[in-house]
């Protein structure tokens, strides 16, 4: 990854994260509906069969902005999500560096990826309930809407169960965003050095092979974050009350009632949408970032 200054990577992360949200919000409902959707009683068949009778369904019941909804959560908090992420990255490498020309090992990229993921939690994981419960209010088939949008969720989320009601989740998304975001950024640095052609920079790295690069750290991304992602989607769209005692009723619950595959369920749209989207995100922070490198070069 290109050095940039703090200003620098806070904007191109942010700019990145929208373009992540826009590529990838349709498989990420998906995603959430496969997540969250009720046990089928004796003889009942499941409310979708897979990832593709669950987007023929909500198209046909609901349009295909049924696939874009709840996307307002995302999007308004995404651009400081993924600059705060791409900020917390920096951070991570500078405190690791003796002086600034220091290439750091695959390990301390991958814990300097930690820090980011820390460092977005505390936005991510409201955004993140808001989110969920929007994509699934209408899943079940009700006409009723019980949030208007993404302000009236949290409102009522809050008048529900204050502070803590709107952040319920936060320790599921640090499990789930830590060592993902470690994941995320190392391999994103490892392909970038493996795809430079000898006696070429990185910055000279075709459109393809960072599309590339980007679509493949979201891919290891997922690969560590998908079974933590699933107790979190189903732990932020429980009843309140349901789960005293967090995640680990969740995982009690999931295990005992469908077993460890279960915490792989949503995996297929998760996969689909993982290469596109983080190929955006990346290919956004490129662009944004060479941008700024040329309108400020001595930021």
């Amino acid at each position: 990854m290109p050095k940039a200054s703090p200003i620098k990577d806070f904007m191109a992360g942010g700019f990145g994260g929208v373009c992540c949200v826009v590529a990838g919000h349709p498989l990420d409902t998906i995603k959430v509906r496969l997540q969250t959707m009720p046990k089928p009683k004796p003889g009942e068949r499941p409310r979708y069969s897979g990832t593709f009778d669950c987007a023929r369904q909500t198209i046909m019941k609901e349009g295909v902005r049924g696939l874009y909804k709840g996307m307002g959560a995302p999007v308004a908090g995404v651009a400081p999500i993924f600059a705060i992420c791409f900020f917390g990255y920096g951070v991570g490498r500078r405190l690791q560096q003796k002086h600034p020309d220091q290439e750091l090992t695959y390990f301390q990229l991958f814990k300097a990826g930690m820090l980011a993921g820390v460092f977005t939690t505390v936005i991510m994981a409201p955004g993140e309930r808001i989110k969920c419960l929007l994509q699934i209010q209408q899943a079940s088939g009700g006409k009723e809407r019980k949030y208007a949008g993404p302000v009236d969720c949290a409102k009522k989320l809050y008048k529900e169960g204050g502070i803590r009601g709107v952040y319920r989740g936060t320790a599921a998304t640090l499990l789930r965003d830590v060592p993902a975001s470690g994941m995320y950024f190392m391999t994103y640095e490892w392909l970038q050095h493996v795809l430079t052609p000898s006696g070429h920079q990185r910055g000279e790295l075709s459109i393809g092979r960072t599309l590339f690069a980007g679509g493949m750290a979201g891919i290891f991304n997922w690969m560590v974050a998908i079974p933590p992602d699933v107790l979190k989607s189903r732990l932020q769209t429980a009843p309140h009350g349901k789960y005293p005692n967090g995640i680990r009723d969740v995982a009690r619950e999931l295990l005992r009632e469908d077993g460890i595959l279960a915490l792989y369920r949503g995996v297929t749209p998760v996969m689909l949408r993982a290469f596109p989207a983080n190929a955006a995100c990346f290919m956004g922070y490129e662009i944004a970032l060479k941008f700024l490198n040329w309108l400020a070069p001595n930021w």
